[in-house]
């Protein structure tokens, strides 16, 4: 039957309408004959459930809402890949809001009754501002955000993360590291530099911190620094795979000699690390399962708010632990290694 209604399967089932919808919907208190036979004939006469009127009955969207600090370079390409995966793994659709320099914080108030619920990655902001612009009451998984905010939490561990790539370079004979830091106030950035001076402190070699912001220009900015003499180092340690990438281009451009000269590392492993020339060392962080692990932590929360999620803290957190994946700018070998 063309355009099937609820009420003609209401009527051909000997049923009421209620008793379709629940029947459809997957309601427990349900006879499973009287299930059957709603689904029997739901399929004989081609009858759709309409989304919209399915949305409102069971109080929801089936979409979810995905808010990310940039879209910019590989990372958030690899991120949404995965996030898009689950995603229709799930059944669900997604809506993104970029909160790129703060704009768009505003706007998240207005996701309410968009979205089924939230993943937030925002570790440029505070608790406290983020926590005044999210829904009240809408369920919501932070990726890398800082303490202080009720949801649930992944986390990528980044100090441990980043000491272990400065053992690394000390393993590999560095004695005076540059670390090209991420932008200040980040909370990434900020947890990889702090692993980073305390795993040199305690290897006891010296350890330069460079200002930059992520991107490939500040981490040849850095590299130009240390070709000049300007920064004394033997190694060069990025905070991501972009700004090492472009120390790697500048180191080669002033005629250093990587890794002979001046060692090369980042961090999160994104595709191109792997196809530059030579090959970039790196703390591989697995940035497209991130993004699916987040998603199907919010779906749990969405059906069941209370169920094996953790609050946003240090210690509660589920932690993602990034491995070293030693390439051709850390050692003279071209294999590559991981551990």
């Amino acid at each position: 039957m063309p355009n099937a209604t609820i009420r003609d399967v209401a009527r051909e089932a000997q049923v009421s309408v209620a008793s379709v919808s629940r029947a459809l919907n997957g309601h427990e208190r349900v006879r499973p004959e009287l299930r059957a036979r709603v689904q029997e004939v739901a399929a004989r006469l081609g009858y759709v459930p309409h989304a919209g009127a399915r949305s409102l009955s069971l109080a929801r969207t089936s979409a979810i809402g995905v808010v990310l600090p940039d879209l910019h370079g590989e990372f958030f390409s690899e991120l949404l890949r995965g996030m898009d995966r689950e995603v229709a793994a799930q059944g669900l659709a997604l809506l993104l809001t970029v909160l790129q320099d703060g704009r768009g914080l505003n706007t998240l108030a207005a996701l309410r009754g968009q979205v089924d619920g939230l993943v937030v990655m925002a570790p440029q902001l505070g608790a406290a501002e983020l926590r005044a612009q999210l829904p009240a009451g809408l369920p919501a998984v932070f990726l890398n955000c800082v303490p202080g905010l009720a949801g649930a939490a992944l986390r990528v561990d980044n100090a441990a993360g980043a000491a272990a790539m400065v053992d690394h370079l000390v393993a590999a004979g560095a004695r005076t590291i540059a670390h090209v830091a991420g932008p200040v106030g980040n909370v990434d950035a900020e947890e990889r530099r702090a692993g980073a001076v305390a795993a040199a402190e305690r290897a006891g070699v010296a350890l330069t911190v460079v200002q930059g912001d992520f991107t490939e220009a500040s981490g040849a900015a850095a590299a130009a620094q240390v070709a000049r003499g300007a920064i004394r180092a033997d190694a060069l340690f990025a905070a991501n795979d972009a700004m090492a990438i472009g120390a790697l281009v500048a180191l080669k451009g002033h005629g250093v000699a990587v890794p002979r000269q001046v060692r090369v590392a980042g961090f999160d492993d994104i595709p191109l690390a792997r196809l530059v020339t030579p090959a970039l060392t790196t703390m591989r962080v697995d940035i497209a399962a991130l993004g699916a692990r987040a998603v199907q932590l919010l779906a749990r929360r969405i059906v069941a708010p209370a169920e094996g999620l953790v609050e946003v803290d240090p210690a509660g957190a589920e932690a993602i632990v990034p491995r070293l994946v030693v390439r051709d700018t850390t050692t003279e070998t071209d294999r590559e290694t991981q551990s």
